[in-house]
């Protein structure tokens, strides 16, 4: 896609292949957007181990539980197109630090809660300024790293943060609550956001703002609307049947939503989100590869975390550890995608083969039982999920923004990154009805009373979780073998990176 000319903002580099070579401090740049899209990915998992303390702490029900994690996938899933968008139209390098800065100041106050409201006051407004920074530092990545072989190192790193970010948060989140407190969980991204807005604001080149350009507010009100309706909706099956208005009311009200935000950007003069972002095959792939992708990863994070810790008896930190060697073999298999396969047989096999590796993975994890150890049984299938999944996850990333012109290069990064909220959002409603149904119907004509029945009963619930995220991961192995186009991609100087 060739960059547009009146929307066009100032780019602190110029838009061809060799422009990387004007950014000298480039690599120190990849880090601290790594450490800044970390601290936003992390947080969707580091909380989730604190939860038992800080009901405790705070004492709160079991009913409201859920939206210590709710509030912040809400404000964040509904808000990230906005997001990218004002990273296009105000400058990424301005959008991004306040970002960090707003991201910080709303982890203090979440640290600092002395009630449930202020708790998800915090929450909330740390999934608003994560729906600035994320988009922003995807773009700045995208407009920082032209030169083919230097982005596909860039996005291979981008890509093992996006796809470890969950473990990463589980075993950060597991050693703090054990060795400190739970508040420790949100204090210590003051400590990544600092670090990252030091760098960011040595290194990072000023994008000039369009005065001409104007935000799509009709467009904004109806996608943000939408997508809060869908993430909502997804949220509420987990508390409420699938059959109850609280559900499938909000569902279908968000479809609505969002086919009246699509007629509406083909007849606006400055669109939120311009069809043409949406238009190429592989970008479209890629869009459906990262959320199928967040929705089945849930059934390994979420529910695997529960085996090892319920059925294994492993303690937080050990949990955390325990998925070490996943993370490891997702790095593996995004350096071998992004560096061997993608540039010689590109996409159309790489990611039909990793979806469905980590298929493969899924489905051996249904035979784990009661007398399961670690090594022999949990291990091997956590490495073959591991590796499929990075086979998938940095190209996905990757593929998902290239080619967009300069002016596009937020909106496009915010796309990839609702995709990764909308998904993980349906993934945990799905998979949790699943597992809940499954334990029901195994407890049917038992005695709930033993121990042993009930532990069968969540092994049971789990098996039937990772069977689903098979389920999703194979549906993603026919739409993106179908979707993608055949070779590799090609590059056009003309792009803010390379052409699809």
């Amino acid at each position: 896609m060739s960059q547009s000319s009146s929307t066009a903002l100032t780019d602190p580099a110029p838009h061809h292949s060799t422009s990387a070579h004007h950014a000298p401090h480039r690599w120190w740049i990849l880090v601290f957007i790594g450490i800044a899209q970390l601290m936003v990915v992390l947080d969707a998992t580091i909380v989730n181990i604190a939860l038992p303390s800080a009901q405790r702490d705070l004492g709160f029900s079991d009913g409201n539980r859920q939206w210590v994690i709710t509030a912040y996938s809400l404000a964040f899933g509904s808000l990230l197109l906005l997001g990218g968008r004002i990273a296009d139209l105000f400058g990424r390098k301005m959008t991004f630090l306040v970002g960090l800065v707003g991201f910080a100041g709303a982890s203090a106050l979440g640290g600092a809660a002395v009630n449930f409201e202020m708790l998800i006051t915090a929450r909330a407004a740390q999934g608003l300024f994560g729906a600035l920074l994320a988009p922003a530092a995807l773009s700045l990545l995208t407009t920082t790293f032209t030169d083919p072989k230097e982005r596909t190192t860039a996005f291979s790193v981008y890509g093992i943060i996006a796809g470890a970010g969950g473990a990463i948060g589980l075993l950060l989140g597991g050693t703090l609550t054990e060795y400190l407190d739970w508040r420790w969980t949100l204090y210590v991204n003051v400590v990544f956001a600092v670090a990252a807005f030091i760098g960011a604001s040595l290194l990072l080149a000023r994008t000039a703002r369009d005065k001409n350009a104007t935000l799509d507010v009709p467009g904004t009100l109806l996608v943000s609307g939408g997508l809060f309706c869908i993430v909502y909706g997804f949220s509420n099956a987990d508390s409420h049947d699938w059959t109850s208005p609280m559900t499938w009311g909000f569902l279908v009200a968000g479809v609505l939503l969002l086919a009246a935000f699509t007629w509406w950007q083909t007849r606006t003069t400055h669109p939120l989100l311009p069809l043409r972002v949406l238009a190429d095959r592989n970008r479209g792939a890629s869009f459906v590869a990262v959320l199928i992708l967040s929705a089945g990863i849930f059934g390994v994070f979420l529910f695997l975390t529960y085996y090892i810790q319920q059925i294994l008896g492993y303690t937080p930190v050990e949990s955390g550890l325990a998925f070490l060697p996943m993370v490891a073999a997702l790095m593996l298999g995004t350096v071998i995608s992004n560096n061997f396969l993608i540039p010689r047989i590109g996409p159309k096999p790489v990611v039909p083969l990793g979806l469905g590796i980590a298929a493969a993975g899924l489905v051996w994890m249904t035979t784990l039982g009661l007398d399961s150890e670690y090594v022999s049984h949990v291990l091997p299938q956590l490495m073959v999920t591991g590796f499929g999944m990075g086979l998938v996850m940095a190209p996905a990333m990757s593929l998902a923004t290239q080619g967009v012109g300069a002016q596009d290069a937020g909106v496009a990064s915010a796309t990839v990154n609702t995709m990764q909220q909308i998904g993980g959002s349906i993934g945990t409603a799905l998979l949790t009805t699943v597992a809940s149904s499954a334990a029901t119907d195994y407890l049917s004509g038992r005695n709930p009373k033993s121990p042993v029945v009930l532990a069968q009963a969540s092994v049971e619930s789990y098996s039937a979780a990772y069977q689903w995220s098979a389920v999703l991961f194979a549906a993603g192995v026919v739409i993106c073998a179908l979707l993608y186009r055949r070779g590799v991609p090609e590059q056009d100087n003309d792009a803010v990176a390379i052409h699809m």
